[in-house]
């Protein structure tokens, strides 16, 4: 039997949580410094001019996605390489999704290109194909001023240094939120969707199939409707360690909840490095310098 238009509607809405909620849990802005990791080791030909992030070319993180008891399927994120995108070397970041629940098949694969030395997104696409639903977007992004531009579109405002979806998780990263930090950030390319506030909470122990974690739990709030509405409950579980990998994301969105969970990591040879961007915190528990 196929399902109802509403089941298919609330479906495609849950696989777009599922997407979205990997991808987009932190923001960083472009105020003052972050408080920056210290990765394994940096390649010598960008250690002099760039701040190490505590990513690797060619690592891989897999996760398992339920919603409640339900599989839904396997997402991953990976770091594919440095390309160049008009004249600056960028990292090339990819998150792919596959799989979804009974009558409703998910396959989405989102690319971020995100500049080595400012981490600001220069181009971010998107290939989606959700049950019937089928879409290919391109974004150019434009740091020096302030647009960006969809597919063939005329150009738009943005903000200094945006990002993407896809490139929040890899500068939330570098951020290193602590146990009573509060950050407010303004980096979202869309301007009107900022700021965006992300809270430490505690720290918990989790186990999940790629091991065990001391973990940062951070609560993300933004000032729209949806997973991370301010009258939302959404956690992410960052390793609290040097890599501050996304061990585990939880949700309550809708009628439904998410969880996803860090089924097995691969790190890469390569140490990326970049300079950071900037952030407006306030601590209350941690007086150290940024």
């Amino acid at each position: 039997m196929s399902p109802t238009r509403g089941s298919n509607s609330s479906t495609r809405a849950a696989a777009t949580v599922l997407t979205v909620l990997l991808l987009a849990p932190l923001y960083i802005d472009a105020a003052t410094p972050l408080r920056a990791q210290t990765p394994p080791a940096a390649t010598e030909a960008n250690a002099e001019r760039s701040t190490p992030v505590p990513f690797t070319v060619g690592e891989e993180l897999v996760y398992r996605a339920s919603f409640g008891k339900l599989p839904a399927g396997t997402a991953r994120m990976r770091v594919q390489g440095i390309d160049t995108v008009r004249g600056h070397e960028a990292y090339h970041v990819a998150f792919i999704v596959d799989g979804g629940i009974p009558f409703f098949r998910v396959h989405d694969r989102y690319e971020s290109w995100i500049d080595v030395q400012t981490l600001s997104s220069l181009r971010y696409t998107q290939s989606i194909s959700e049950g019937r639903y089928h879409r290919e977007t391109t974004y150019e992004f434009f740091p020096e001023r302030a647009e960006y531009q969809k597919n063939d579109e005329p150009p738009q405002p943005s903000v200094v240094n945006p990002l993407d979806e896809g490139s929040f998780i890899y500068a939330a990263r570098v951020a290193n939120i602590h146990v009573g930090d509060t950050l407010r950030v303004a980096r979202y390319f869309v301007p009107d969707r900022n700021p965006v506030t992300f809270i430490g909470d505690r720290t918990d122990t989790i186990d999940v199939r790629a091991g065990s974690f001391v973990a940062i739990v951070v609560r993300p709030s933004i000032r729209t409707s949806g997973m991370f509405a301010e009258s939302g409950d959404a956690q992410v579980w960052f390793s609290n360690d040097e890599r501050r990998v996304p061990v585990q994301v939880k949700t309550r969105f809708a009628h439904f909840s998410l969880t996803l969970k860090l089924e097995s990591m691969t790190t890469g040879d390569r140490q990326a490095v970049a300079v950071i961007g900037n952030s407006a915190r306030s601590s209350s528990t941690d007086p150290r310098p940024y």
